[in-house]
C-alpha cells in the first residue's frame, strides 16, 4: 500500500502558539501524491515498512510531532533525504488506527512549514534535524487586496463545485491572515504536486497568493467550461427527450384513431418491398443492414430522413427489369423510316445492332455518337431509336456541366446528397435496358470540381459499365445492357479517351432534294397539327418549299425552315381566326413575302466574282459546311503582305505559301517577277467577326492571287478547296461531304477538289453528284485551268528561258 493522500479537510483555524512548540530533530514521513500544508488536516494511509515502524514509535507519545516532506517520484519506495522536496510541514499526529494488515491510517493537521537540514537517521525510520521557515510579519494593503481576489475566486469555485461542504464559502470567510488562506485554498486545489511544491517553498505572503490565483483562475474557467458544456448536453438532451415523447404521444393518438399502422408498420412494409425485390446480392444485403439500421433509429432524426431515402433509392431502380427488344427487322426500318427521312448511316447501324443481338442473346449495348450541325436530328433520332426497339428512353443534357458529381452523384455525408444523372435517368427508365441519350457531350466543361468527361469514361467504357459505382449509391450497377446515344456538333472538344469508347457516326447536312421530303413529310403536318389547321385550309406547294429553302434558309439542319413553315402557317391561322375559311394555296414567291417578307439570302457568287482577285472557297464549320469569298487587292508600297477577316495563324501561314508560290512562278502566269518591288498586297476575307482558321483555303488565296496580278477573272459558279505546298502540289482536307452541301447551296456548278480526296466522293448524295462538276486536281497549274475564264499566258523572256532549257538539254543527250 502506498502512502496516499485521501481528502482534504481544512481546520477551522490557524495552529495556536502551543501547538507550534516541538524540538529541532523530528521523525520525517515521505508521502506520495500529496503535498500537506500548515493549518490542514488530511487523512493519510501508511504501508511502507519504515513509515509504519515511525507510527509505531510516536504512537503512544503525547500529541506526537513528526516532519512530512513530499515525495518527487512517486515510484520511490525507499526515498532518501535527496528524494524529497526541500520544504515540508510538521504535523501533529492527530489520530493512528491500524489496519489487521498492518498497515495504519493517520489523521495529521499541518502545523507550519519546515526545511530539512540534514538527515541523521535512515532506519528503522528517516529522522531529521529541521529548521522552521517563518513567514515574514506583514501588514500590507496590496497583500489584503490579493487576498480578497483570492477570496472572491475562491467562492466561485466553490459554486461550481456542489461536491464541496456548505460550510467550505464560511470558512473562507473566516480567515483573515492572507498566508493562512492561501495555504487553505492550496491545499484543495486540484494542481500537480509539483505546482503543491513550489507553493509550500514560496515564503513570501504575496508571491504565494498570487501563485495560488493563477492556479485557482485556471480551475475556474476549465469549471466554467465544464458547465458550459453540461448545460448543453442538458439542453439538447432535453430537447431530444421531450421531442421523443410528443412522437411517441402522437403516435398512439393516431393508432388509436386508427389513421395509421404507425413507423413499425411502415418498416414492416419496406422489409416485404426488400424481401420481393429482385436485388443483387450486395444490394440485398446493402438493403438489409440499412434497414436494421433504420429500426434503432429515432424517427425524427435527420440521420432517419438520410437512411430511408437511400433505401427508396435501393428499392426503385431497376435491377433486372427489362423490355423486350422488337426483333422483327422489317418493322424497324418501318419506324425508323416515317420517324426521319434519309440518316441511312444511321439506320443501318440499329438494323446491324438488331441482327447481332437476334443472333446472340447476350450482347451489349452499342455505344453511339451522333456527330453533326445542329437541326439535322441527332436528339429526335434518339426517339425513334427506342421507339423502334420497343425500348424505353431517356434523355441527359451535359451542355454547361463541369462538376464530376453530375455523372457520378454525392456522397451522403453531403446535405441533401443525390445520385448522379445516370443512375437518376436508369430510375426514370424503370429497366436496365433503355437508350440512354447524352446530349451535347461536345460541350461539357471541367474546373476545380472535376471533369465530368473522364467520370464519363467508365459510363462508356463495355469492358467496366457492368459494375458502375455511383458516389451515392456505392454498390456496383450493371450498365452493360443500356444502349448509349450520344450527340455532339463537333468532335475536337470531346477529349481522345472518350471519343475512343463511341462509335461516331457523322450527319452532315441535308440536300435541297432530303429538306423538301422533310417537310413535305414531316414539318408542314406537325406545324398544321400545332396551329389548328388541316391541309383542306393551308396547301404550301413544293415550289414555295424550295424557294424558302433557297431564299428563306442557309443552314445544314431544318430547324430554321421549320421556323419559316412554322411563320407561314401562322399567317394563314390569322386569316382563319378572323372569320376568312377560303382554301389558301402558298405557291409564289409573292405568297411567301406576304408571310415571311423580303427574301433574306441571295446568291452573292457571280456578282463577288465580277472584278479579278476574288475567288469562291468552300469551309467546314460546327454548324455544316459554308462557302467563303477570298478578295485580293493590290497597292502602291514596299512588297509588304497584309492579311485581315480575322484569320487564325494556319490560314495566314497558307497565305504565305500561296504568295510566295506565285513569286516563284510569276513569269509563268505573264506576272511580271518584280510585281511586289513598289507594291503591298492585300488578301482579306470577309465577315471579319467571324475567326476563321485552316489549311483549306490554299488554292483559293493562290487562284485569288493569280487572278488579281494577271487580270483574268475566276469563273463565278467554282468553287474549290484544298491545302497546298510550296512545290505547287494540292493537299487533302477534311469535312468534304458538308463542303459540298455548301456549294449546292450556295449554286456553285464546279468544285475544284483535291485528288485524295476522291474517295470521298461516295459519301456525296447522288442527286448532287449529278448536278455538280467535280474536277480532282494535283497541282496548282490544274487549279488555274479549271478555275480562271481563261487560262493565262507566260511572258516572253519565261518561253525563252525554256526554250534555251530545252536546247541545253537536247545537246546534253
Amino acid at each position: 500500500m502506498s502512502d496516499d493522500k485521501k481528502s482534504v479537510h481544512p481546520s477551522a483555524a490557524p495552529p495556536s502558539e502551543d501547538e507550534l512548540r516541538f524540538g529541532d530533530e523530528l521523525p520525517v514521513l515521505p508521502i506520495r501524491n500529496a503535498v500537506l500544508f500548515p493549518g490542514a488536516v488530511q487523512p493519510f494511509d501508511v504501508g511502507r515498512d519504515k513509515s509504519v515502524a515511525l507510527v509505531e514509535e510516536v504512537h503512544d507519545q503525547p500529541s506526537p510531532v513528526i516532519a512530512v516532506f513530499a515525495q518527487r517520484d512517486p515510484a520511490t519506495d525507499e526515498p532518501g533525504a535527496d528524494d524529497l522536496y526541500p520544504v515540508g510541514c510538521a504535523a501533529r499526529v492527530l489520530k493512528a488506527l491500524k489496519h489487521s494488515s498492518g498497515n495504519y491510517s493517520l489523521i495529521l493537521q499541518g502545523l507550519t512549514r519546515v526545511r530539512m537540514v540534514d538527515c541523521t537517521q535512515e532506519s528503522p525510520y528517516m529522522k531529521a534535524r529541521i529548521a522552521r521557515v517563518e513567514p515574514p510579519a506583514l501588514e500590507d494593503v496590496e497583500a489584503e487586496a490579493l487576498a480578497m481576489s483570492l477570496r472572491d475566486v475562491a467562492k466561485q469555485v466553490i459554486q461550481l463545485m456542489p461536491e464541496l461542504p456548505r460550510e467550505a464559502a464560511s470558512l473562507i470567510d473566516s480567515i483573515q491572515a492572507p498566508g493562512a488562506l492561501a495555504d487553505l485554498v492550496a491545499a484543495n486545489l486540484d494542481a500537480p504536486v509539483e505546482d503543491k511544491a513550489q507553493l509550500i517553498e514560496t515564503v513570501d505572503i504575496k508571491e504565494r497568493i498570487r501563485k495560488v490565483l493563477r492556479l485557482l483562475t485556471r480551475q475556474l474557467e476549465i469549471l466554467k467550461m465544464r458547465e458550459r458544456i453540461n448545460s448543453q448536453i442538458k439542453e439538447e438532451m432535453g430537447k431530444n427527450q421531450r421531442e421523443y415523447v410528443l412522437r411517441q404521444q402522437l403516435k398512439a393518438i393516431k393508432e388509436e384513431l386508427g389513421e395509421d399502422e404507425g413507423d413499425q408498420g411502415d418498416l414492416d412494409g419496406l422489409e416485404d418491398r426488400i424481401a420481393k425485390a429482385d436485388l443483387p446480392t450486395e444490394a440485398m444485403d446493402v438493403a438489409k443492414k440499412q434497414l436494421k439500421r433504420l429500426r434503432s433509429m429515432q424517427v425524427g432524426s435527420a440521420e432517419y430522413t438520410v437512411v430511408r431515402t437511400y433505401l427508396d433509392w435501393i428499392m426503385d431502380l431497376p435491377w433486372t427489369k427489362t423490355t423486350e427488344d422488337n426483333m422483327d427487322i422489317a418493322e424497324v426500318r418501318k419506324v425508323l423510316d416515317e420517324d426521319h427521312y434519309g440518316l441511312e448511316k444511321v439506320k443501318k447501324r440499329i438494323v446491324e445492332y438488331l441482327a447481332v443481338r437476334k443472333l446472340k442473346k447476350d450482347k451489349r449495348g452499342p455505344i453511339l455518337c451522333l456527330l453533326g450541325p445542329p437541326g439535322v436530328g441527332k436528339t429526335s433520332l434518339g426517339k425513334s431509336i427506342a421507339r423502334a426497339l420497343g425500348r424505353k428512353f431517356v434523355r441527359v443534357s451535359l451542355g454547361g456541366v463541369h462538376d464530376e458529381a453530375a455523372i457520378r452523384g454525392h456522397r451522403r455525408t453531403y446535405v441533401g446528397a443525390l445520385p448522379g444523372q445516370i443512375i437518376q435517368g436508369m430510375k426514370k427508365a424503370g429497366t436496365v435496358n433503355p437508350v440512354f441519350m447524352m446530349d451535347e457531350v461536345d460541350k461539357i466543361g471541367h474546373d476545380f470540381r472535376g471533369d465530368p468527361s473522364a467520370a464519363l469514361l467508365e459510363v462508356l467504357d463495355p469492358e467496366q459499365n457492368n459494375s458502375f459505382a455511383d458516389h451515392y449509391l456505392e454498390i456496383p450497377y450493371d450498365l452493360s445492357k443500356v444502349m448509349f446515344v450520344a450527340t455532339a456538333n463537333v468532335a475536337d472538344p470531346i477529349p481522345p479517351p472518350l471519343r475512343d469508347r463511341m462509335e461516331i457516326l457523322d450527319i452532315p447536312g441535308y440536300t435541297r432534294r432530303e429538306k423538301l421530303a422533310i417537310a413535305r413529310q414531316h414539318l408542314i403536318p406537325k406545324q398544321l397539327e400545332e396551329h389548328g389547321l388541316s391541309e383542306q385550309q393551308v396547301v404550301i406547294t413544293d415550289e414555295a418549299i424550295e424557294e424558302i429553302i433557297e431564299h428563306y434558309t442557309r443552314e445544314a439542319g431544318v430547324r430554321s425552315l421549320e421556323r419559316q413553315v412554322a411563320s407561314v402557317i401562322r399567317g394563314v391561322a390569322v386569316k382563319v381566326a378572323e372569320g376568312d375559311d377560303a382554301l389558301r394555296i402558298v405557291k409564289t414567291e409573292d405568297d411567301l413575302r406576304e408571310y415571311l417578307g423580303p427574301v433574306k439570302y441571295t446568291s452573292e457568287v457571280a456578282e463577288r466574282t465580277e472584278e479579278t482577285g476574288v475567288a469562291t472557297g468552300l469551309a467546314w464549320t460546327s454548324a455544316g459546311g459554308e462557302i467563303l469569298f477570298i478578295e485580293a487587292t493590290r497597292m502602291f508600297g514596299s512588297g509588304k503582305l497584309q492579311l485581315t477577316g480575322q484569320l487564325g495563324d494556319v490560314m495566314k501561314e497558307s497565305a504565305q505559301a500561296a504568295l510566295s508560290y506565285v513569286r516563284t512562278t510569276a513569269e509563268k502566269y505573264g506576272i511580271p517577277k518584280d510585281f511586289l518591288d513598289k507594291s503591298d498586297v492585300h488578301i482579306h476575307i470577309p465577315a471579319g467577326a467571324m475567326p476563321k482558321d485552316g489549311p483549306s483555303a490554299g488554292i483559293t488565296m493562290f487562284t485569288a492571287l493569280v487572278s488579281l496580278l494577271s487580270g483574268i477573272r475566276v469563273r463565278h459558279d467554282v468553287a474549290m478547296t484544298g491545302e497546298i505546298s510550296l512545290r505547287g502540289r494540292v493537299l487533302p482536307i477534311g469535312g468534304f461531304k458538308e463542303k459540298t452541301l455548301a456549294a449546292h447551296r450556295a449554286g456553285i456548278r464546279r468544285i475544284i477538289f483535291p485528288e485524295r480526296n476522291r474517295a470521298d466522293l461516295e459519301e456525296v448524295p447522288r442527286e448532287i453528284r449529278d448536278e455538280l462538276e467535280f474536277v480532282p486536281v494535283t497541282h496548282l497549274e490544274e487549279v488555274l485551268r479549271a478555275a480562271l475564264e481563261s487560262e493565262p499566258q507566260p511572258s516572253q523572256e519565261y518561253l525563252d528561258q525554256v526554250a534555251a532549257r530545252e536546247v541545253a538539254r537536247t545537246q546534253t543527250n
